[in-house]
């Protein structure tokens, strides 16, 4: 029986979403894709998972479009491929009510940069490499890439990395502010569970607000950002975690906060 191409488990307020396409350092086929906004859809509803972690099995986290996969495709459309398989993957993932870690165990290249970069904070090895190869096929970035990469690092370097499909290798990567942690390979587990246990007992609620302004942010000015901030604020204000929130602090306490 073959292998699913993407695990799914769960364990406390954690799901694990990992790649499994290891022969192939977990390049996207079809049934990869689909399998993917289904986990996805899984732990957006799940209302136990207050943090995800999304990593690649085997030594790559993931190494982009399975181009032998497609080999004998005529006339495929790439944009159908775009709006039906990795749109809906990177919007799912930036409208998660929830926090992702990446995980990046290995390299990610073409649409797997894409997918660490959709990523709200990212654990790379020492090891690791991001490379945007899209232009080497003759493509153009996707998945994303053109809308995150040129927010986080200068248009310049966006340009080099578009267009030039040059390694930037994981402490660049933490130099230009695209990642935010890099650790050996043998403390990647250790440092992911760090975070992951960190986001599975903070205030989810007001996280997933502060994800959605962030991501408002990037395409709006700063009297609408005020009047979001009030919205999310009073959304916020009445919610469980804000009532915790004040007692411990009363009660000169750490809070225990529920993610309601």
């Amino acid at each position: 029986m073959e292998s699913p191409a993407v695990l799914y488990e769960k364990e406390g307020n954690v799901a694990r979403i990992t790649l499994n396409r290891p022969d192939v350092f977990n390049a996207f086929n079809d049934d990869q894709s689909y399998q993917l906004q289904d986990a996805l859809k899984q732990a957006a509803k799940d209302d136990e998972v207050r943090v995800l972690v999304l990593t690649g099995a085997g030594k790559a986290f993931c190494s982009g479009q399975d181009l032998k996969a497609i080999a004998g495709s005529k006339n495929r459309s790439l944009s159908e491929s775009l709006y039906k398989r990795y749109n809906p993957i990177i919007r799912a993932m930036r409208e998660m009510p929830k926090p992702i870690i990446g995980r990046i165990n290995g390299v990610a290249a073409g649409a797997g940069a894409s997918l660490a970069l959709a990523c709200d904070f990212i654990v790379a090895a020492e090891h690791v490499s991001l490379i945007e190869v899209f232009v080497n096929v003759g493509l153009v970035p996707d998945s994303g890439s053109s809308y995150f990469l040129p927010k986080a690092i200068s248009p310049a370097r966006a340009f080099e990395m578009c267009t030039m499909a040059q390694k930037v290798t994981a402490q660049q990567a933490l130099e230009w502010g695209l990642i935010n942690r890099v650790v050996s390979a043998e403390l990647l587990d250790e440092e992911v569970a760090k975070a992951a246990d960190y986001y599975a007992k903070a205030p989810t609620l007001a996280i997933g607000m502060i994800k959605k302004m962030l991501n408002k942010a990037t395409h709006s000015d700063l009297e609408t950002m005020l009047q979001y901030e009030a919205y999310c604020q009073e959304i916020a204000g009445r919610s469980e975690d804000y009532r915790e929130g004040v007692t411990a602090f009363n009660e000169k306490r750490k809070p225990e906060f529920k993610g309601k």
